[in-house]
């Protein structure tokens, strides 16, 4: 059998690109391996690594971080949208400052915490948040969603989807779904696994369930770490009607998706959740999660009460507390809407520059029949599959993007995917860019148009430089 020209070209190509890199940043190199000594593999925080080793950072200002190798880069990762407000925003600056003056750690109720959950009710109460409570992270935040759910219902079994990312103890890639007896930091739920926008399939899943036995489903409308694949409305609205009939809670995950509407995601997909989880961009860029949905559930942890327990030293942190009352307020309706505008600009000439290439490859009913294509394929998968089903991944090209509103992702597809992705990568570093590993480029308020420009512009000259190979 000859050998396959594009893995073995992309893995070429990749092998210089890293080597350049290394060249380019050895005080990030020496202080990785300085790391080591102390750090397993010189990193507490695994998402950030990458080979050959990742960046360290010594500022950051606006929209703009400085390594410690002396280079700029323009920030298209935004702490994965929890960097929301640059790196230097005066209004959460100054919130932070004022309250900080007057001490932080009370070990007591604070009044910042009253405001900041009437302000999230208000926002988020046509998505089904009748009252919240704050936790650090979205991990905790899906974590005690689960456990009201158990709770709620008496039941056991947790339903989620392929490519699903819930927090550090919450994460379901295919190859953990095939396989559940790998080792994970996974938390040790009776987790049943279903297709992500298979409908079909997952109506299969559920009825080879004993009955009554299913407490939550749990859903990301828009998966982040899962590539960026906006769940369709009618998977949305299935998984909602099948809750309902079922007796189970529909939890669903907004750590991310909640930034995508002035009231949620689930308000405007039509939906509402039982229970609703938020974090990342809330607390203002600082240490933030929060759970909640109907006051019947919520009424669990009514400390009065004495039923569920969720205690928590940081819960109601003064400076997380008074960063997340002026985001709010920054990030208001208006916002929202400026931001997705211009990721769907943004989104828009990337798909432009695709067909302009011919990446996307010609449809009988012309080139823009193709966006179509690529955005009507969500990552479905099969139960049996792998990353979609064998007729979508032959109709996507090797390079697409995908996303909604703010949310978006460069994404590649084939058997060398994960070469080009990396390739693909350390080119946008190349150009002084910075975004995640994978493709990930949630946008923030501090970047420009220019800036949008500029990504645009380095992500043509990385297809014509590849364009032969990429259009095979």
């Amino acid at each position: 059998m000859a050998p396959d020209k594009t893995v073995s070209y992309a893995a070429s190509a990749l092998a210089e690109a890293r080597s350049q890199y290394a060249k380019r940043n050895p005080e990030s190199e020496r202080l990785l391996q300085e790391g080591g000594k102390y750090l397993p593999g010189g990193n507490t925080r695994t998402i950030l690594h990458v080979s050959p080793f990742p960046l360290t950072f010594a500022s950051g200002n606006g929209a703009r971080l400085t390594s410690v190798d002396g280079h700029e880069y323009v920030d298209f990762l935004g702490e994965y949208s929890a960097g929301l407000f640059g790196h230097s925003n005066k209004r959460i600056r100054d919130a932070v400052a004022a309250a900080m003056d007057k001490g932080w750690n009370f070990g007591g109720q604070c009044t910042y915490e009253k405001v900041l959950a009437k302000k999230m009710v208000e926002r988020f109460g046509a998505s089904g948040l009748e009252q919240v409570r704050f936790t650090n992270s979205g991990t905790e935040s899906n974590t005690m969603a689960i456990v009201a759910a158990i709770a709620a219902t008496g039941r056991k079994k947790i339903l989620v989807f392929s490519g699903g990312y819930h927090g550090g103890t919450l994460i379901f890639p295919m190859e953990y779904m095939k396989n559940p007896d790998v080792p994970t930091s996974n938390l040790p739920h009776d987790f049943v696994f279903a297709p992500y926008n298979n409908i079909a399939e997952t109506k299969q899943v559920i009825a080879s369930l004993p009955p009554a036995s299913l407490a939550a489903i749990l859903l990301e409308p828009i998966q982040g770490s899962g590539g960026c694949r906006p769940a369709s409305r009618a998977f949305l609205h299935f998984v909602r009607q099948q809750a309902s009939e079922l007796g189970a809670l529909l939890l669903v995950d907004e750590v991310m998706a909640s930034r995508l509407g002035p009231n949620g995601y689930s308000a405007t997909a039509g939906i509402r959740a039982d229970m609703i989880s938020y974090g990342k961009y809330i607390g203002g860029g600082m240490t933030f999660g929060a759970f909640g949905g109907r006051s019947d559930l919520m009424a669990l942890f009514d400390p009065s009460r004495f039923l569920l327990q969720h205690p928590g030293t940081y819960n109601n942190n003064i400076v997380t507390m008074a960063a997340g009352v002026e985001a709010l307020d920054i990030f208001d309706s208006q916002a929202v809407a400026a931001l997705n505008a211009r990721g769907a600009r943004m989104k828009e000439a990337l798909q432009d520059v695709l067909i302009r290439h011919g990446i996307y490859r010609q449809h009988p009913e012309g080139a823009r029949r193709n966006i179509i294509e690529v955005d009507s394929f969500q990552g479905d998968t099969t139960i049996a599959g792998n990353d979609g089903n064998a007729a979508s991944q032959e109709a996507l090209p090797k390079m697409f993007v995908t996303g909604e509103g703010s949310m978006l992702n460069v994404r590649f597809s084939g058997p060398d995917r994960a070469e080009w992705q990396a390739l693909f990568y350390h080119h946008m570093l190349d150009n002084n860019i910075y975004l995640a590993a994978r493709g990930y480029t949630p946008l923030n308020l501090a970047l420009t148009d220019a800036d949008v420009g500029n990504y645009v512009a380095a992500v043509e000259s990385f297809v014509v430089a590849h364009k032969n190979t990429l259009t095979l």
